[in-house]
């Protein structure tokens, strides 16, 4: 059985230092890099752009995965597939045609995901699961890092492996928001393949045990 992914998300990271922290990540044991891109418009923040995520490219050695919380996202798919990500996932909610946007995604080489936030439906998945290879369930509002876990996260994640199983779907399954080491085994026992930690990692005075204590708790 396979261990389950660790993916700092940058968003928590010193922007002031930003190539230390990716290098902390770079000799972690860390899989991935999270990266949240947001518009100001479909949450309450503005992040990283394109510019920021081209020098994190030119210094990541893991996968890149990254997290568009933007309205109308297919207008940069082939942008985000030039800048080097690895993993584009977009918003279900800022989708009107969600199975085209998966498509063009799969299109441009990216592997494609979808994100949810915590007031939506797994159900509305049901038709697409079988194009989406990774899930991102959001466990907090997004926008904002540092927000505490909401408790009904396991119940979704439960419902989605069981809807993952029944169409016999390849899918992965990410938690995003309020991951620390007292959520993180019990997030993989319900089905949590990949986790997403910010402030937990960051804030850490030793952010590389932190890295390492998360993997630990949660090998199987």
């Amino acid at each position: 059985m396979n261990t389950t992914k660790i993916a700092p998300s940058i968003l928590a990271a010193d922007f002031a230092n930003l190539q230390k922290d990716i290098e902390m990540v770079n000799s972690s044991e860390a899989d991935w890099f999270h990266i949240d891109i947001m518009d100001g418009v479909f949450v309450p923040n503005i992040s990283f752009g394109m510019p920021v995520l081209k020098a994190i490219k030119q210094h990541a050695k893991k996968t890149i995965d990254v997290h568009l919380m933007i309205i109308d996202p297919d207008r940069y798919i082939k942008t985000f597939a030039e800048l080097g990500s690895d993993i584009l996932t977009v918003h279900y909610e800022a989708c009107a045609h969600l199975h085209r946007t998966l498509q063009a995604i799969k299109a441009e080489g990216m592997k494609a995901g979808v994100a949810l936030n915590p007031h939506t439906n797994i159900n509305v998945l049901k038709d697409t699961i079988n194009d989406i290879d990774l899930v991102c369930i959001m466990s907090v509002n997004p926008g904002f890092g540092g927000q505490s876990f909401i408790e009904n996260t396991y119940e979704k994640v439960k419902q989605l492996k069981a809807l993952i199983i029944s169409k016999e779907a390849s899918t992965v399954i990410e938690i995003d928001g309020g991951v620390t080491s007292k959520n993180a085994k019990k997030l993989k026992e319900v089905g949590a393949d990949v986790l997403v930690a910010g402030s937990f990692v960051f804030k850490s005075s030793e952010p590389l045990n932190t890295i390492k204590n998360l993997k630990k708790i949660t090998a199987s």
